[in-house]
């Protein structure tokens, strides 16, 4: 049996903290060390600021869906259609687009509340996927 082809994202310089911190599941997003504005995806500039000192620091990997589409057509072998393409608000207020995993995807609904699951795609790739949060978690 063939094994299923992968989308794997490139490692960059600007990234790596992001992945280092993934593949130990544990998310991260950029702060600027100038005003604290939080920022995803990782950029050279504070959009609030205009900083360019930034540091690494983690987040709760909790969040709601903000808003979504289901996907019907797989543009890549690696996805395997339908899946559900989401712009996800962290509890910080951070968005990052992902997936959301673990549900059917008529059953998905903006505000709904997610936590992070891990997508291990390769040794050097884990990738934050979301999922609908445990009864009960902490928000």
């Amino acid at each position: 049996m063939a094994e299923e082809p992968k989308l794997i994202p490139q490692v960059t310089k600007e990234l790596k903290p992001f992945f280092d911190a993934a593949r130990n599941h544990q998310l991260m997003v950029q702060k600027c060390d100038n005003c604290g504005a939080l920022r995803f995806p990782a950029a050279p500039l504070c959009l609030n600021c205009d900083s360019d000192k930034a540091s690494w620091t983690p987040v709760s990997g909790r969040g709601q869906v903000f808003s979504f589409t289901v996907m019907h057509r797989a543009y890549h072998p690696a996805f395997k259609a339908p899946y559900i393409l989401a712009v996800i608000e962290l509890d910080e207020g951070v968005k990052m687009t992902s997936n959301v995993v673990g549900i059917e995807h008529s059953r998905v609904k903006c505000g709904m509340p997610v936590e992070v699951a891990w997508d291990k795609l390769s040794d050097e790739v884990t990738l934050p996927r979301f999922r609908p949060a445990s009864q009960g978690a902490a928000r």
